[in-house]
């Protein structure tokens, strides 16, 4: 007799169908944002401009190399570095003392202080350095500290909360034997948690460094000064060469910026063996080196920390302050947030999509490729590597600029610019993602005869979807404040009506936008945060 067992039926866990959905969901967005563009529905070309890109992509060959040129351009690259590195300090600085309150270790149970917290920290990092810079301008006129502040203020709040992450995350040996000693929550997360996490604290400080470097830039687009205001004042005037030899001296600065915050990073998450209680050499020269950089850089700016706190100063913000309170709450401008916050969810949607698409794509070849490799595959990814570095080099609204040669004016060119200069940052992470893979799936599928194409798909694809995810999602938060700052040129988005408000200097307005804004950043952030948690 032959018993015959049936197979028990296969049911799917929650997470499985927790992450269909949110592929569905993700979908729907995404052909959401495509009819939102006019992408499906109605002409977006402008062939009249394919001319004028042309001249602009021609001047790529043809930099202005002339003596001086170079001499401004190498002028504002020290401008730009010196907002950097002081924009970068003191975010770190803010973020080190912000760190131990946005903790939810100092918290414990309490969970309504850390939710307080953290909701406080959402308010500045909600505003896009641009946009920070625009409303310094009012208050301290036109004083280097508007560009430090404006990098150093939102770039504060975003290293508190990853610090205080980096906090929870550390080993909680040292901080339960002081708090069982009797300390309290504060000094005990100082004394027992930062000492662990002090690594990758550092770490982030220098890839923090890198960002300022491109915020710095963006700034010098509103009339901060440096490489950005040379680019600006070029391309206003349709100055191809001079746009382009300000494009490669921007590549050139993020390139070395680059360089020497990976070999920092390198160097943090795998330290050379020493003699135990000596501090590795090459990372305290290069943190007493970006000290001597920042003294340097107030210097060169001149900055006055009296300037701060002078009478002129307080009785700027305290005019500001009471003719922005109360926000305005008329029915007609809330109607009109409620539509430009639409264009900028699509707008960010659709610039991620390409960004994903494109990384995914090129990440493979960009991927730094081990020794022994041919000669052709070394060009190409050094080729690519290059490719992505100018497009994150060269900034959104530049970007957008250009796309706006051969699109009509709306939200796509603004989409595709962000995606373009996004795709840089992506490109670049999915493709050290590629290199920290496990080769050994690679190298079996080669010796079964396995297509380059089949490689890739089978042995490449799965393991590094799951990392470019979640470096799609936590830029998606940066994408769409940088909608604003792109919308500030007249590309759709809440930046739009934002730049009209403050043209008018209707600050109760002003207020009101961004309000919206910061809670618009908040709503995508808990997003994004609740889809990592589904992926992992």
């Amino acid at each position: 007799m032959t018993t015959v067992l049936e197979r028990p039926p296969v049911l799917r866990p929650a997470r499985d169908r927790a992450r269909l959905l949110c592929g569905l969901g993700a979908g729907a967005l995404l052909l959401w944002s495509l009819a939102g563009s006019g992408v499906l529905g109605g002409p977006v070309l402008n062939p009249a401009g394919v001319g004028q890109l042309t001249r602009f992509a021609a001047g790529a060959l043809h930099p202005d190399l002339s003596g001086e040129l170079l001499g401004v351009l190498a002028r504002a690259t020290l401008v730009t570095v010196a907002y950097a590195v002081l924009g970068a300090g003191l975010a770190v600085a803010l973020g080190a003392l912000g760190a131990v309150a946005a903790a939810r270790t100092t918290w414990g149970r309490r969970r309504a202080g850390w939710v307080a917290v953290r909701g406080a920290l959402a308010v500045p990092r909600g505003l896009h350095e641009a946009v920070w810079g625009l409303l310094l301008v009012g208050v301290l006129g036109l004083d280097p500290w508007v560009g430090v502040l404006a990098i150093g203020v939102p770039y504060g709040a975003v290293t508190a909360r990853v610090f205080a992450d980096l906090l929870d995350e550390a080993p909680h040996g040292g901080y339960e034997a002081l708090r069982a000693a009797g300390a309290g929550a504060g000094v005990a997360v100082l004394y027992g948690l930062v000492p662990e996490a002090s690594g990758g604290m550092l770490s982030y400080a220098f890839y923090r460094l890198e960002c300022a470097v491109r915020s710095a830039v963006v700034l010098g687009l509103i009339g901060a000064g440096g490489l950005g205001q040379e680019l600006a004042l070029s391309f206003t005037s349709l100055r191809w060469e001079q746009v382009w030899s300000a494009v490669y001296a921007l590549a050139a600065l993020c390139l070395l910026a680059d360089v020497a915050g990976r070999a920092v990073r390198r160097r943090v998450a795998a330290p050379p063996p020493r003699a135990t209680g000596r501090r590795d050499p090459v990372l305290t020269g290069a943190v007493l080196a970006t000290a001597a950089l920042a003294l340097w850089s107030a210097w060169f700016l001149a900055l006055r920390p009296a300037t701060l706190v002078d009478g002129r100063t307080l009785d700027q913000l305290g005019t500001l302050l009471r003719a922005a309170w109360p926000p305005a709450g008329d029915g007609p401008l809330l109607s009109e947030i409620a539509v430009r916050a639409v264009e900028t969810v699509q707008m960010s949607v659709l610039a991620i999509a390409v960004a994903v698409a494109g990384s995914l794509v090129l990440a493979g070849v960009a991927a730094r490729a081990p020794r022994g490799t041919g000669a052709v595959r070394w060009a190409a990814g050094a080729a690519v590597r290059a490719g992505l570095l100018l497009l994150r080099a060269v900034p959104a609204p530049v970007w957008a600029l250009v796309f706006v040669f051969v699109l009509l004016p709306g939200p796509l060119p603004g989409a595709l610019a962000l995606g373009v200069h996004t795709l840089g940052v992506l490109g670049r992470l999915s493709a050290e993602a590629v290199e920290e893979l496990d080769p050994r799936p690679v190298a079996a599928l080669t010796a079964l005869g396995a297509a380059p194409l089949g490689r890739w798909l089978y042995g490449v694809l799965p393991g590094v979807a799951r990392p470019a995810t979640a470096f799609a999602l936590y830029r998606w938060e940066v994408a769409l404040r940088d909608t604003v700052l792109v919308g500030l040129l007249g590309a759709g988005g809440l930046g739009v009506l934002l730049s009209a408000r403050l043209a008018a200097f209707d600050w109760p307005a002003v207020a009101t936008v961004l309000a919206a804004t910061v809670l618009l950043t908040l709503a995508v952030d808990l997003v994004g945060a609740r889809v990592r948690a589904v992926l992992r």
